[in-house]
């Protein structure tokens, strides 16, 4: 969910927790982004308290071009 909404995530094949020891529901600090790795069930990413979340100063680049998934191949708006 992102803001009380549930997102459509079709790319993710299992849809469970993974490895998290950080407590649900859990609110993402103001400038700060929570970052999902895209193999859910062993990606080490925010769902971890030792990475957290990203701070909005630490992001140096931009996505401009996705490749994955193919329906979605392209340059993203």
């Amino acid at each position: 969910y992102v803001d009380g909404k549930l997102q459509d995530e079709p790319y993710v094949s299992q849809k469970d927790k993974g490895s998290s020891d950080i407590e649900y529901p859990y609110k993402v600090p103001d400038n700060s982004f929570f970052v999902l790795g895209d193999n859910r069930s062993t990606s080490v990413d925010s769902r971890n308290s030792l990475i957290g979340c990203v701070e909005g100063e630490e992001i140096v680049g931009k996505v401009f071009f996705a490749v994955w998934p193919l329906y979605d191949f392209g340059f993203i708006h």
